[in-house]
């Protein structure tokens, strides 16, 4: 027997969280079904891992989010959506993925892997973490080979290649060198990114200047074996003895999802969703996008920040057709 909600919120991050407030507030009856543990995302993050946005910036419902350092960090952030959503009793399903999403006369039949539910309005707040970009290289599959970091204890003394040069891959590569292992960074671009935090840039220019830690620039890795890494540089191929590759590259939503629900993509390599910015509904009438996702390929669109306002767009469109 399927279970009747008014609302299916599909995703249990911090905008999900924010979307079932405002359900909340509403008086509908609505779930939240989250595959993973609560912020699946930011529980996977790094340990160390600390925030580029003030703690005031993550805020959802003018709720307080109270941090001892300026910039919060993970374990702030966790503790902060987790007060938030068993303070609120807010009815979330952790470990419970969705399976499929059917509308048929209105009404759309929201299958997972523990019930079936009758849901009136569905909510796709799923994020980008869950998959991340391949190098689609020889040797991609090894074990030694990572494509998230938790931490830097296990590559202590170790040859590591860190690829990338975003925030993650910086944060990884200062890490694991201060854990005493041997980093080399490839990064495909001329520099380190420009949108790497404020104060960690210099530090990570500065160790490769003074050759802590080596840089191939305007590089990629080409082959991958069990001790030891090719890489294609401006001036020529180079071997590199090599224990574990640490490829920080980004991740991208789950298209293959959102086009099973009937979410219409771009056609380029954006693969933007199609919604309206003024309601979040997409071209599916009663199916709303929010959050991240609604940046396709382009995941640094939106965070945390700026995607808050989206539970209040869709809450009051909600309102004069639920």
């Amino acid at each position: 027997m399927s279970i009747e909600k008014d609302i299916a919120i599909i995703g249990g991050g911090p905008i999900g969280i924010a979307c079932a407030l405002a359900c909340k507030k509403n008086g509908w009856n609505y779930v939240v079904l989250e595959k993973g543990a609560l912020t699946n995302s930011l529980y996977h993050y790094p340990k160390n891992m600390t925030f580029f946005s003030t703690s005031e910036k993550l805020e959802i419902d003018d709720i307080p989010f109270i941090s001892n350092n300026p910039k919060p960090n993970r374990d702030e952030a966790l503790e902060y959506y987790r007060r938030v959503t068993t303070s609120n009793q807010l009815n979330i399903n952790v470990y419970e993925k969705v399976v499929s999403v059917v509308k048929e006369n209105n009404v759309f039949s929201v299958t997972t892997n523990k019930n079936s539910y009758k849901i009136k309005k569905v909510i796709v707040a799923t994020g980008f973490y869950d998959i991340p970009k391949l190098l689609n290289v020889p040797g991609e599959n090894l074990p030694k080979v990572t494509h998230y970091f938790k931490e830097a204890h296990p590559y202590a003394m170790q040859n590591s290649i860190v690829v990338g040069a975003s925030n993650s891959a910086v944060d990884a590569a200062l890490e694991i060198w201060r854990k005493g292992g041997l980093v080399t960074m490839v990064v495909r671009g001329e520099h380190i990114g420009e949108r790497v935090k404020y104060w960690v840039r210099p530090d990570i220019i500065n160790r490769i200047k003074e050759g802590s830690i080596r840089a191939f620039y305007n590089s990629e890795i080409k082959e991958i074996r069990d001790d030891s890494v090719s890489i294609s540089t401006p001036d020529g191929d180079v071997s590199l003895p090599n224990d574990f590759v640490i490829a920080l590259t980004g991740y991208r939503p789950n298209f293959e999802f959102l086009k099973t629900i009937g979410i219409s993509l771009t056609d380029d390599d954006k693969q933007f969703p199609s919604y309206n910015p003024e309601t979040m509904e997409s071209n599916i009438s009663g199916l709303y996008l929010a959050g991240v996702i609604c940046g396709g390929m382009e995941t640094h669109k939106w965070f945390i920040e700026n995607s808050r306002i989206h539970a209040k767009i869709i809450s009051n469109h909600i309102k004069n057709s639920l």
